[in-house]
């Protein structure tokens, strides 16, 4: 290709000065600098493409110089050498930056989570979008999504794992999994990638929570919380506990406002589920709730922190574990949890209840035979009485002498009057 004559000088392009009109300084192949009245200089090449006069601007000087001017010029001439019309070439690489932009990962994760959050609890959604934001977007955030290979995912992932947190790892790459596969539904990439890394990590060892199930270890236990020395809020805390057999933080986070002694209830939204739930409270859980009242019922919370006099913030998580661990209850003896446990192995192998009936009282997800999920009233009768029949037997477990033992089995007779029901 044949360049132009050269006819400007980086000195006449830098001194020259705006006049009335716009001026254009030609520097040959095209290539003019444009001077407005206002000072401003552009670049601007014209030339013909399909038999019809047309123009492109090349940048702004000082920005792009005289010389940097001339290459994109000599650039925009071997396409049409090759009958390519340098603006059109041009708006497709723009098109395609843009569309680059719209699929990388974070964009469309974070389409992703707005179509799936309305489904989800906020825990769990607020769970989702921080492991997002904290361990995935900053690595490859800005990437497009088709352009990810498995090895650059898995050494994202193993940053997590380096840290010492191999479930966060695992939830993570099951995130990641599903981004992807959304992806794929939505015609921005052509494959889940993830499903290259399956075995890449290591398996979790789950760790059941500890609990205390026998009888007899369940009667100890039970005289240490009542034997508590501390504070009054902690104390009950630990006292309604294994009553309620709620999740740690529910208890915690237990609002006055969703208290109804009167009708002996206990009515909120389970944070994991989203969905409502009632907690029957049986005599003793009352007398706890009453003694507690006159210091905390002028407040938001039941069990408010100690370091908030407001009764505004709820009390610590780590409150009862302490409580418990000062006692001398080991961690892996008994943990918050773990009245969980113990309510529903005892209320099923040793007072003989329907297991359906306290997969509800837990708060689980029991479907019918059909798959419809039960509502929060079903068998609500049924659950008010094992409720307090399994109060009396913690009451009988607890003040009964070691003599009423047969090894770690209480007395029929024990049982009986504790309320046990047969299946």
């Amino acid at each position: 290709m044949e360049l132009p004559p050269i006819r400007l000088t980086a000195l006449q392009v830098k001194n020259v000065k705006p006049s009335s009109k716009t001026q254009r300084l030609f520097d040959g192949g095209g290539l003019y600098l444009e001077v407005s009245p206002k000072g401003g200089k552009w670049w601007r090449l014209k030339y013909r493409y399909a038999g019809k006069e047309k123009r492109i601007s090349l940048g702004v000087y000082p920005g792009v110089t005289l010389k940097e001017a001339r290459d994109r010029r000599y650039q925009a001439r071997k396409l049409l050498e090759r009958f390519i019309d340098p603006s059109e070439h041009r708006q497709s690489i723009q098109e395609r930056i843009l569309v680059s932009a719209a699929n990388t990962f974070e964009v469309i994760a974070r389409e992703w989570f707005v179509q799936h959050e309305p489904t989800w609890a906020r825990s769990h959604s607020s769970k989702i979008i921080r492991r997002l934001e904290k361990n995935i977007f900053p690595w490859i955030g800005k990437r497009p999504i088709d352009g990810i290979t498995p090895p650059q995912l898995l050494e994202v992932i193993r940053r997590i794992e380096r840290r010492g947190v191999l479930e966060t790892a695992h939830r993570a790459l099951a995130t990641c999994g599903q981004v992807f596969r959304y992806a794929v539904a939505t015609g921005r990439a052509e494959r889940d990638v993830t499903a290259d890394l399956r075995g890449a990590l290591p398996p979790i060892k789950r760790k059941h929570f500890a609990a205390v199930t026998e009888p007899g270890n369940v009667a100890t236990l039970l005289r240490q919380l009542h034997g508590y020395s501390g504070s009054v809020i902690v104390r009950c805390a630990l006292q309604i506990a294994p009553l309620l057999f709620v999740r740690p933080g529910e208890l915690r986070q237990a609002k006055w406002q969703d208290i109804n002694l009167e009708a002996a209830e206990w009515r909120f939204v389970v944070s994991k589920t989203d969905t409502p739930h009632i907690v029957p409270l049986a005599r003793q859980a009352l007398e706890i709730l009453r003694e507690i009242e006159p210091l905390t019922g002028e407040g938001t919370y039941v069990f408010p922190s100690a370091r908030n006099t407001k009764g505004d913030r709820a009390m610590s998580d780590n409150a009862i574990l302490a409580a418990m661990r000062g006692m001398g209850i080991g961690r892996d003896e008994m943990c918050g949890h773990g009245f969980r446990a113990m309510a529903r192995t005892m209320l099923d192998e040793v007072l003989g209840y329907r297991p359906d009936l306290i997969e509800h009282q837990l708060a689980h997800q029991v479907r019918d035979p059909n798959g419809r999920a039960y509502n929060r009233t079903k068998h609500l009768s049924e659950r008010r009485e094992m409720m307090q029949a399994w109060a009396d037997y913690l009451d009988r477990l607890r003040d009964a002498r070691k003599s009423v033992w047969n090894g770690h089995e209480p007395r029929a007779s024990s049982l009986e009057e504790a309320g046990h029901r047969p299946r």
